[in-house]
């Protein structure tokens, strides 16, 4: 079954599309304006993260060759790193939450208030909200979850790029 899927790579970028969107549709739709949580400089960082993902395996679906289902799955998995690179953050500052937890600015006043060579490190180094546990589900945070499906849109995209077939003599190889 799985060698099926990858041999079907614009069906396998279209469905971790469809599942970025869908998971935004939840964070944003369902979490923030049904259940009331405010995201937090890294929420938002990884909401970003999963944007561009979900964008980049969009555009390597439209794509009918296999030269640039290699650029947009490639930029992809390098999103994808960023955005697990984040939630593993975020995760680790809500098992060892700061001893001061104090709510810091959003993300938007970080910026507008000092220059982004100082804003970024600010976003990353997060803040009492950033620590907190607002929801979970089957035990696992926010950013858990987060962190595992960038994980798995990472893993899934590398494999498809390696069953790819490579160029040989002009023409393609199995």
């Amino acid at each position: 079954m799985l060698t099926n899927c990858f041999a079907r790579p614009r069906r396998v970028f279209a469905a971790i599309a469809v599942i970025c969107a869908a998971m935004l549709a939840f964070g944003i739709l369902y979490l923030q304006n049904v259940v009331g949580l405010e995201p937090c400089p890294m929420c938002i960082v990884q909401r970003y993260a999963l944007i561009i993902v979900g964008v980049f395996s969009a555009f390597a679906a439209f794509s009918r060759k296999p030269g640039a289902w290699r650029l947009w799955g490639l930029l992809a998995v390098a999103m994808s790193a960023f955005g697990a690179f984040t939630a593993a953050r975020q995760s680790w500052l809500q098992w060892n939450p700061p001893e001061f937890a104090t709510c810091g600015r959003d993300i938007y006043g970080m910026i507008e208030s000092f220059p982004l060579q100082s804003a970024i490190p600010m976003i990353f180094k997060g803040s009492g909200d950033c620590s907190a546990i607002d929801w979970t589900f089957l035990g696992g945070t926010i950013a858990n979850w987060s962190f595992v499906w960038f994980v798995i849109f990472a893993i899934v995209i590398l494999a498809v790029l390696l069953r790819l077939p490579r160029r040989v003599n002009g023409g393609f190889s199995a």
